[in-house]
């Protein structure tokens, strides 16, 4: 049964007492640690009154371990060894070489901007695991606002409560449509050209900004949309616009999903700005490496013309 005893000490004390014990002696040993003798004799014997016994065996010929000091030198080792492996780790984290960085999407990867910068991320990073999570912007501002997720990339650049806001990138808007549709002969897509159109958006994101979209935009010209909801996923939906006659809008990224029956045209004058939205209180060294390479990677991306435009 253990003691209650609870000895007091330093780790210095532990390497002092391993480095008597490999070189025998004192004053090789404070030698190779860079310190008076005097200190290394006196910290060790505060050391063994404080546990109430002798590690060493002193003579004028050097030192020699007491079975008490044995046992003490085989635990004292893998403290050291314990502690040296905490700092590694907490460097490596420190460092953003490992960890979890919580992401939130309001749909898959595609292309573009986001899975280049993943790529280019994952290059330096192997270590750090990516956790991605689908939702809408109310959601996923409400977890970052919460800790629950590191960033969110959004559209839009309007300004979030107690969160930090950087516009990343812009993606040119394409009407989805049927092959067959007459507005596939188009080029391009004008606001005129959608007038008594059908259109069919999903209840998932971005479902519910594509209708808002949508509404804000035709109201404008006077038309009154018809929408119709349904409760699928994108590639149920690509299947209903291939065989129908129905509309939908989708972003520049996800255009290189080809799906059969399916064109995709650009809206004119179209384009939306995408944002990372994150906590100022966020403190994760992997997430903060992530937001420094994506603040670059944007700069150059919008300078050599990344889909969409450079803002004004």
């Amino acid at each position: 049964m253990r003691g209650k005893h609870s000895a007091r000490f330093e780790l210095r004390h532990l390497r002092y007492v391993i480095a008597m014990a490999e070189f025998g002696g004192i004053r090789k040993a404070a030698r190779t640690l860079g310190v008076q003798p005097s200190t290394i004799s006196r910290r060790v014997r505060d050391l063994e009154d404080e546990i109430g016994a002798a590690l060493f065996i002193r003579a004028h010929g050097g030192v020699s371990l007491t079975y008490a000091g044995e046992r003490f030198l085989q635990r004292a080792r893998k403290a050291i060894d314990h502690v040296s492996y905490a700092a590694q780790d907490a460097c490596v984290i420190g460092r953003g070489q490992e960890g979890v960085v919580r992401i939130g999407l309001m749909s898959s990867l595609a292309s573009g901007f986001l899975p280049e910068l993943v790529e280019a991320y994952y290059a330096d990073h192997a270590g750090v695991r990516l956790e991605y999570s689908e939702g809408g912007p109310a959601d996923h501002v409400s977890a970052v606002q919460q800790h629950r997720l590191d960033v969110a990339f959004l559209t839009g650049t309007t300004t979030v409560e107690d969160c930090d806001l950087a516009h990343l990138w812009n993606e040119r808007i394409y009407v989805v449509m049927p092959t067959k549709h007459e507005l596939a002969e188009k080029e391009e897509i004008a606001w005129r050209d959608l007038h008594g159109q059908r259109f069919i958006v999903s209840e998932a994101q971005p479902g519910p900004e594509i209708h808002d979209y949508l509404v804000e935009h035709l109201s404008s010209l006077g038309h009154s949309p018809n929408i119709q909801r349904q409760a699928v996923y994108r590639d149920t939906l690509m299947q209903i616009v291939a065989g129908g006659s129905s509309l939908t809008l989708t972003s520049e990224a996800t255009i290189a999903a080809q799906f059969p029956g399916v064109a995709y045209r650009p809206l004119a004058n179209e384009i939306l700005p995408f944002c990372a939205v994150w906590s100022p209180k966020n403190d994760n060294p992997a997430f903060r490496r992530l937001l420094s390479l994506a603040k670059v990677r944007s700069t150059k991306w919008l300078r050599m013309g990344g889909p969409g435009v450079e803002p004004a």
